[in-house]
Formats: structure tokens, sequence, C-alpha cells
């Protein structure tokens, strides 16, 4: 039999094709890198297809350390401040695509996510990077450089980047290849979790908002100190929307969670006053003025008599008003990792370099993006994160090998 081929030599290996993976290459080529990204995948960048409803919520005016969340909430200063959403955006711009804001600093392409892949690709070929996919990873090595075996051949590189990303959308073809390949090489992974998620709850709660299902309302979502004034939507299992997504990144079960259902409003005093003005409505009329009609309606059935509002005592619509403002459920769980746009947890920051996201202990080892323990808000936070820390990765990889 003829001996196997030797293994492709390459600057730098990136395992992952996704946002992170796609940046790391582009700045890494770019500054003189050969590198080889490889996806098992048949298509690159299939997350931001679909992200921001085919449009890609692609970067968050607001980005910054404030809305991440991790282990150590300090350790994605340094990328983020280094590789901005201003320097993403100047990227964005230089390409002719098109944006627009939407609400709380969201920044959306004018036209299709595809833009947004088509830049990234057409910025790696700049830089000269290798770009193979379909390539399923069966073993990873390392004795003086990393060896990477596939179904499709064998490579090996100084430098091997983990970008592979969690577990959330498995559909999409995620998984937790990351986190066993980071402990192949002695890093910690705390364990992860799904966040940005929809919110399940038990059977008496289900009572009010299964009948509701596709409803929206306005509301402040808080839980465990985190608040978020943003909708909030009922499902047939539970609760969604941006308020809930928002605050299930911060929820542990035996939690609850607190919605004020008519932000900015005194419930209790706006109740009382719409009596005193129209005595002679029905209660899901009154409602009506805080809430939206389907919900108003089952509110009004479930917590005030079936009788004209001036005919309520005061003492009832108060304690109604009350509780809109601070409606507290006790999810009892998620829908998991099917429905979380992204993952809590992942390969613990203690034993990287918050300024080239490189293994302390592991020389030319270096993840980034969503497989780390650094999670952001909805909005384009992870986005901007899986740009920063791919741009200081392939930055520390462009120098080392310049």
């Amino acid at each position: 039999m003829p001996s196997p081929a030797p293994p492709e030599q390459f600057d730098a290996v990136i395992l992952g094709a996704g946002a992170a993976g796609l940046m790391c290459a582009l700045t890494a080529g770019q500054a003189g890198a050969r590198v080889l990204l490889l996806d098992h995948a048949d298509k690159p960048g299939k997350k931001i297809l679909i992200s921001g409803g085919g449009r890609c919520n692609f970067t968050n005016l607001e980005s910054g350390p404030a809305a991440f969340l991790s282990a150590n909430p300090h350790f994605c200063k340094s990328a983020l401040a280094r590789y901005t959403q201003w320097d993403f955006i100047e990227m964005v711009s230089r390409h002719g695509i098109a944006w627009h804001e939407k609400t709380l600093g969201q920044l959306f392409c004018d036209g299709s996510a595809r833009e947004i892949v088509d830049m990234l690709l057409a910025e790696c070929q700049a830089g000269g990077v290798d770009l193979r996919l379909s390539h399923r990873v069966t073993d990873i090595a390392r004795a003086e450089r990393f060896r990477i075996e596939t179904d499709r051949g064998a490579f090996e590189a100084p430098n091997l980047v983990l970008a592979t990303g969690g577990p959330s959308i498995p559909k999409m073809g995620a998984s937790g290849f990351a986190y066993d390949a980071a402990r192949r090489f002695g890093l910690r992974v705390i364990d992860p979790e799904p966040a940005l998620v929809p919110l399940t709850l038990g059977a008496a709660a289900l009572d009010l908002a299964k009948p509701l299902s596709g409803v929206a309302f306005d509301c402040t979502a808080a839980c465990a100190g985190a608040r978020f004034r943003e909708a909030a939507l009922f499902t047939h299992r539970g609760l969604s929307g941006p308020a809930i997504l928002q605050v299930s990144s911060y929820w542990r079960p035996g939690d609850a969670v607190s919605l004020d259902m008519a932000p900015g409003v005194d419930a209790a005093a706006a109740l009382v006053e719409a009596k005193r003005a129209r005595p002679k409505i029905e209660p899901q009329t009154m409602l009506a003025g805080l809430l939206p009609a389907r919900l108003a309606k089952a509110v009004a059935a479930d917590a005030l008599p079936a009788r004209r509002v001036g005919d309520i005592a005061d003492k009832t619509l108060s304690a109604l008003g009350e509780r809109l403002n601070r409606w507290i459920v006790e999810p009892v769980g998620t829908e998991g990792f099917a429905k979380a746009e992204v993952t809590r947890g992942g390969v613990g920051t203690d034993g990287l370099s918050s300024k080239t996201m490189a293994a302390k202990d592991v020389p030319g080892l270096y993840v980034i993006g969503e497989a780390l323990d650094v999670t952001g808000w909805l909005g384009g936070y992870n986005f901007q994160w899986a740009w920063s820390s791919g741009w200081a990765a392939g930055r520390a990889i462009g120098a080392r090998d310049a």
C-alpha cells in the first residue's frame, strides 16, 4: 500500500468558519501568516446567514464590557477596546454594505446577511486564507507542532485556533467540539448552559400563558439584579421575546423573574383613576389602556369580578395594579440549546491571555468566540465579541509569523 501523504504545513490552522474563525483567519492572513481555515459544514458562516431574521445584527453601538457575562467579567475588556464596533462598522462601510440602526443600538444590514459573509470571505481571500469545507476533524495532537487529522487529510501548524462555538442551535451543526479539544490540552471548561433562550413555565402559570400564545407586550423584565426594558411574548410553553431572552442569561433554576407589565406607569393609580373617569366601562376595556387587548381580557377574567369597574373596590384595583407592575413568575426551565441563541459558560478564561486569546500553558493554542466563557446580551453583542476576540488572536498569530 502507498504510504499516506505527509501533512500539509501552515502557520496556523483555525477550526470553525463562523464569525470568530473568519475574523481570525482574515486578520492573521493579512498580517502575512499562511492560514488554513477548516469547517465540517459545507458552507461558511451558517449562523451569520440566519441571524437577525436574515439581515445579520452584526454589532451594537453600545458594545462594551458591561454587556457581557463571564466568570471573569474583566477578561473581555482588552479585546473589545482594541477592536471596537467602530472598527467593524468601518469594514462594513468600506465594502459598500448599507446598514441601519434599530432600537437600542442594534445595527442590521439593509439587505441580506449574505453581504457580511461575502465581505469576510473577500477579506480572507485578500489575506490568502486557504478555506476548506466539509472536513471532519478526527484527531488533534501536539508535539513540536499541532497535528490535525481529518477525514480528508492531515495538517500541521505551530498555531491552532478553536473557533467552533458552543452547542447552541444544534440543527446548524453546533456541538461541544471546542470543549473536548480544550480539555485535551488541560484547559478548564465551565459547564455550558443555554443562554438567550425562552423560559418554560409550570402547569399553573401556563393556564394563563398558553391561551395567550403569540401575544407580545412591553415590559421590564428583572432577574438576579439584571433589568431589561423590551418586549416579552407568551408561548405555548411559557415566555419568550427579547426581554425574556435577555434575563434568561442571568436566570438559574429556582430564581424568580419579575415582569413590570406597565413599565413607567403606576398601574395601581392608573386603574383607580380610570374607575373615576369611566365607571361604567368593563374591566377588560379599562385594562386595555395598559395591556394588549387579548392580554387585558385574560387578566380581567382572572383577577377581577365580572361587573362594571365603578362597582369594583379601589383596593381590588390597586392590588391588581401592583401585580401588573410586579408580576412574579417562577420558570421551571428553558427550551434548551435547540432554541438558545448562544451558550453561557464554555472554556474558562483563567487559562488564557485576555490580550491574545492564547493559552498560557500551551504555546500556540488559541480559543475565540462563543467557545469561551464570554456571553453577550441580545442585539449584536455576541457578534462583536466574535470580531474582537477573532481579531485579537489573528493579530497575535500574524505578529508571531511576521
